[in-house]
């Protein structure tokens, strides 16, 4: 689904205009854009585009829950479909009982016989996908946000602001996440979904894309919420404005002083 949990290392650290809100809610990020003071923030915005992975949704939720389960379910599928179709090289997973060893042997000897094989990615993405699909509409699979996301999407929602998520994950898994969530269906609150077939997450043109697909009069009417600084710099480029979750603060180097940073909750 192209969901990426990792936080890669920063680029170079520059200077730019941020949006904080009281003690870095989330939930109040609106009212510091509000306020029209010498603090570096602007006028309330028009739209409001999200990251997934460690700005509504934390990292490990994808890391550790999502991929896991895409992986076991993919390959075991994938894998009884090339020993019926007889590809070169594919052998059977051990059950979970079997020895951790014998378990990554076995999937190595796969991955290797897929490759032989030229498996395209886009194939193994669509199944990874329904996986999913089929792990929500099974209860197996349960999306996860922070505290403090609901009560912001409601803010705004009231507020008529539009909000839109933006993530490397596919549209269909998007949707997914934030269908069967753990605050319920959070669908209602969102106006729509951009993925990576805009472009990549860390080019400016991409965020240029998106400014002229909602039809803004200019891209600063755009808030853009994210915890991965390339991301940030790349929609700084396109003139967006931005706030960034302290998750990011985990990775190095750290993030300087003047970046605006968006904690994951009030202290």
């Amino acid at each position: 689904m192209g969901l990426d949990w990792s936080t890669p290392n920063h680029g170079p650290i520059q200077k730019f205009k941020g949006v904080l809100g009281c003690n870095g809610n989330l939930k109040m990020v609106v009212k510091a854009g509000m306020d029209n003071s010498d603090n570096g923030t602007g006028p309330l915005p028009r739209c409001i585009v999200l990251d997934i992975e460690g700005t509504t949704t934390p990292i490990t939720f994808v890391a550790d829950v999502l991929f896991p389960y895409a992986r076991d379910n993919l390959l075991r599928a994938q894998v009884e479909d090339d020993l019926k179709q007889g590809v070169d090289g594919a052998v059977p997973i051990p059950t979970d009982d079997a020895g951790k060893e014998e378990v990554i042997a076995a999937l190595v000897a796969n991955v290797e016989a897929m490759i032989k094989a030229d498996r395209k990615i886009t194939a193994l993405k669509q199944l990874q996908g329904h996986i999913w699909r089929t792990g929500f509409e099974n209860n197996e699979l349960e999306g996860v946000v922070y505290d403090d996301v609901p009560e912001a999407l409601e803010k705004w929602h009231a507020l008529g602001i539009k909000v839109y998520i933006y993530s490397s994950g596919s549209r269909l898994a998007q949707r997914l996440i934030f269908g069967k969530t753990n605050y319920g269906d959070l669908r209602k609150y969102l106006s729509g979904f951009f993925d990576t077939t805009v472009g990549n997450k860390k080019e400016t043109h991409s965020y240029i894309e998106i400014a002229e697909s909602l039809g803004v009069d200019k891209p600063s009417d755009i808030l853009f919420l994210t915890d991965v600084f390339q991301e940030a710099v790349a929609a700084k480029a396109a003139v967006i404005v931005l706030s960034i979750r302290n998750e990011a603060m985990l990775v190095e180097p750290p993030i300087a002083p003047n970046y605006r940073s968006l904690p994951t909750s009030c202290s």
